[in-house]
């Protein structure tokens, strides 16, 4: 076999391989399934929000319960922006912004 089909094959592979790679971004998001709500607000010990990143091409929310349980809210659904909006107001005045 030439050398230039050798490296065009090489080529060839390198190509399909980024192409392959750029199709799985956002396929490494936490959150596989989401709820449209909560259960109980007395019940939940954290809230985690995660922006979308080159390997998650969305943000996701994700609850932890007193129990230990955890799932993914739809951020989309308005009961969770106001959540979401309400968790981050208490943070706000609770947490200050303390100058060091």
């Amino acid at each position: 076999m030439s050398s230039i089909i050798k490296v065009f094959l090489l080529l060839a592979v390198m190509i399909c391989i980024s192409k392959a790679q750029l199709n799985e971004a956002g396929q490494q998001c936490l959150c596989q399934r989401v709820r449209r709500g909560i259960t109980s607000k007395n019940d939940i010990k954290d809230i985690q929000i995660y922006k979308a990143t080159v390997f998650c091409n969305r943000v996701e929310i994700v609850v932890t319960q007193n129990s230990g349980l955890r799932y993914c809210l739809d951020p989309n659904v308005r009961t969770v922006k106001k959540l979401v909006a309400n968790m981050m107001a208490r943070q706000n005045i609770t947490g200050g912004s303390g100058s060091q």
